[in-house]
């Protein structure tokens, strides 16, 4: 998934989904055999092998947030409702900087985040041991300490978010349509149901309405020159159609 508009980036958002007919661990690993960099994602144990020197692990605020909101629905926890506070300031933040470019972020994340990241990693720290070891409070306080370098990395890297929730809104539509179908009949299937996800999926990311952006395609793929098919990608009719005619 790359949305960097957050980081005031011009770049076109685009979503690329990879079908494997299992989840082990070594799945990730082939697809992002060639890349160095930071992945920033939930904390899939599939994933842990792939951090080193080589690639970097940004956490997500959100799977955090969503251990400690659980707890809060479920019996009004005091302390559950105080993390929930504490990690709202971090999202106050960023709200106010989406936008901003990736320098000016993090100068600001640095002076600000920084701070109530201090605070809440003693404040989860002096909180633990008052805890039953095995309430769902204190596994979600474990869960956020040992992923505490991780979290915090997005502080000084301004190109990060707090979270990977572009990501899981895109995964929406598959998680949807396990509700209306048990398989893709086949791994090649599999491989086609990828590859239509992610050309859709990136459609919708760059304003367009899928059923439109699709009859546009069709109507034009059997004349188009196969060495102009690029200018049938969802950014490039974005960019040269009138909005109106192709908006969601």
């Amino acid at each position: 998934m790359r949305d960097d508009r957050p980081a005031a980036s011009l770049e076109p958002p685009a979503v690329w989904f990879q079908y494997s007919p299992d989840r082990k661990g070594g799945r990730p690993r082939g697809h992002l055999a060639g890349f160095t960099g930071i992945l920033q994602a939930d904390a899939y144990a599939g994933f842990d092998h792939l951090y080193g020197e080589r690639i970097q692990e940004a956490a997500c605020w959100a799977h955090v947030r969503r251990k400690f909101y659980d707890v809060y629905v479920a019996s009004a926890a005091p302390i559950a409702a105080e993390a929930l506070a504490r990690i709202g300031r971090l999202y106050g933040i960023e709200a106010e900087i989406r936008g901003r470019p990736p320098d000016e972020r993090r100068v600001v994340r640095q002076a600000r985040a920084g701070p109530e990241l201090e605070a809440l990693h003693t404040w989860l720290h002096t909180v633990l041991p008052t805890l039953s070891k095995k309430s769902e409070l204190a596994i979600a306080i474990r869960y956020a300490l040992s992923h505490w370098t991780a979290l915090t990395r997005y502080r000084d890297d301004g190109r990060l978010e707090i979270d990977n929730n572009a990501a899981e809104r895109a995964l929406r539509a598959v998680a949807l349509g396990r509700k209306n179908w048990l398989f893709a009949g086949s791994d090649d299937g599999g491989e086609r149901a990828a590859a239509i996800y992610s050309l859709l999926g990136t459609a919708q990311l760059n304003g367009l309405n899928i059923e439109a952006y699709l009859r546009h395609v069709l109507e034009r793929l059997p004349e188009h020159p196969v060495n102009r098919v690029e200018e049938l990608l969802p950014w490039n009719v974005a960019a040269q159609l009138p909005a109106v005619q192709l908006a969601a």
